[in-house]
């Protein structure tokens, strides 16, 4: 019996900023556009070595087994003048579920970045700073850039509908079949083929693999990078009833309260505060929440006693809250006095908020704090960079996507559960003994929080002997901090060039 799919989906909400609109029900077909590719020439250095280089923005119809076409995927693309069918190449994309892969493509891994201000400042306003980004990728892989349909450029097309791409299934069939498509066009079946999401993008990931290396037409991937991992949303959705959420989440909020200087002893050092708690979280926080109202008055004053001094929350706070932080009133809580809130994607951010005595935040501050930037500086970027005008608009964030999503559509009944891809990763892995796993968390990430990473790795029967985790002291896109940045770039590298040599 499949379940249904229930999801305090936060990281939608926070990067979209976009509203519902009702779907249309008329059976109509949508025109099948002609094929294109917008191709320009560039020269950058890239690890240290001078690369030339085109970027090539073009189209892939996506086709049902019968040939009629559902979709129409827009792909940017960055080549190596020299690159050769067994080049390696590394698809991208982010999340929402609803997201372009702006953020990846412009704050990361593409050879152009947007700055940002790394101390967790506003942005501001346009002109942005578009910068050479020396530390991407292109001199060990080829890019390539996906928006799934409904986002970026990508559409429906033909007689393709809502419920063709827009669930958890059907987005993982249709991204797998741009892989494939782009690599059928490219002639690169032989080539070493890596796979780099973010948030839902991750999720997508592992949902991906079954598709990717079986079929007809198997593929399999030599490595996935997994940046602010979502696997097993059970660990990320952060409601009252949600026992696991409560500790999975615990050990970031101390992180943030030790960032703000909310802490009575301030640690001096992260790693080390950090151990501390996931020992607390692990041995005691979560017994307490597991006995619920047999724990004893002492246990229970002790546990609040903990939490305040972990946390930064009134002890009082903690009480009337039966020990249960919820991270969306953690992040109005931190820091009430100064009437200012701490933001969800990144907790390094503060901004004030314009209900001072309110129970949650009505916007998250780091989403505020960059999203403009990114918005801007990206649409100007293909159209005067890579000389893209198409007539239609990009989207950041997909209306359509996000009116029309629906985690499972499979039918009869079905009984309610979290989101959870990690047994697909598990599987992937037992079929592909060689599959190498990168995962990259941010310790101020308050959507995928980093102790979550390590609880769905650790209880899904993966090997964790090829998984390789890595830490930030930044948020859910780590890269807008510059050391991090730095930090996650040569990581990436490393591993990348570590599975292309076996290691």
């Amino acid at each position: 019996m499949k379940k249904s799919i229930v999801k305090y989906v936060w990281i939608a909400v926070l990067l979209s900023g976009s509203f519902a609109i009702e779907a249309d029900d008329e059976d109509t077909t949508l025109p099948v556009p002609d094929a294109f590719q917008i191709a320009s020439d560039h020269k950058g250095k890239f690890g240290g070595k001078t690369l030339s280089y085109k970027a090539v923005v073009g189209n892939h119809l996506l086709k049902r087994g019968d040939g009629a076409v559902y979709g129409e995927a827009v792909t940017t693309s960055y080549i190596a003048d020299d690159a050769g069918p067994l080049r390696p190449v590394t698809f991208v994309f982010n999340g929402g579920p609803g997201s372009a892969s702006i953020w990846l493509h412009m704050g990361l891994m593409g050879p152009k970045r947007v700055r940002v201000p790394s101390d967790a400042g506003d942005a501001g306003l346009a002109p942005y700073q578009i910068e050479d980004n020396p530390l991407a990728l292109l001199d060990i892989t080829d890019l390539v850039f996906i928006d799934p349909i409904g986002t970026g450029f990508s559409r429906l097309a033909g007689d393709g509908k809502a419920e063709d791409v827009y669930g958890l299934e059907e987005d993982a069939r249709s991204v797998a079949q741009i892989v494939r498509e782009w690599v059928r066009a490219n002639g690169r079946w032989n080539a070493p083929k890596f796979i780099a999401g973010e948030s839902f993008g991750t999720t997508r990931a592992a949902a991906m693999l079954p598709y990717l290396q079986g079929g007809s037409e198997p593929m399999r991937i030599n490595g996935v990078i997994m940046i602010s991992q979502a696997m097993d949303y059970t660990g990320s959705t952060p409601v009252h009833d949600n026992l696991i959420a409560h500790v999975t989440y615990l050990p970031s909020l101390a992180a943030t309260a030790r960032y703000h200087g909310k802490l009575e002893n301030q640690p001096s050092e992260l790693d080390n505060f950090m151990a501390e708690v996931r020992m607390f979280t692990m041995e005691e926080y979560l017994p307490a929440l597991f006995k619920g109202s047999s724990l004893s008055a002492e246990d229970f004053n002790h546990i609040a006693g903990k939490l305040a001094k972990y946390t930064g929350i009134e002890e009082t706070y903690i009480k009337r809250a039966n020990l249960r932080i919820l991270t969306g009133r953690f992040a109005k809580e931190l820091l009430r006095d100064s009437g200012e809130i701490v933001g969800r994607l990144d907790a390094r951010y503060r901004t004030s908020d314009l209900d001072p005595v309110g129970e949650n935040a009505r916007f998250d501050a780091a989403s505020a704090a960059i999203s403009g930037a990114y918005s801007s500086a990206f649409r100007h970027y293909i159209q005067h960079d890579l000389k893209v005008d198409l007539d239609r608009s990009y989207y950041g964030s997909g209306p359509d996507v996000n009116a029309n999503w629906v985690y499972d559509r499979s039918e009869g009944y079905s009984e309610p559960s979290y989101v959870n891809t990690a047994p697909q990763l598990a599987q992937a892995m037992k079929l592909n003994p060689a599959l190498k796993i990168m995962v990259a968390s941010g310790f101020y990430d308050l959507v995928t929080p980093f102790f979550d990473a390590e609880y769905t790795l650790a209880r899904h029967g993966i090997n964790m002997d090829r998984v390789n985790m890595t830490y930030y002291e930044a948020g859910h896109m780590m890269y807008v901090y510059e050391n991090a940045f730095t930090a996650l770039s040569n990581d990436m590298r490393e591993f990348i060039s570590m599975s292309l040599a076996g290691k």
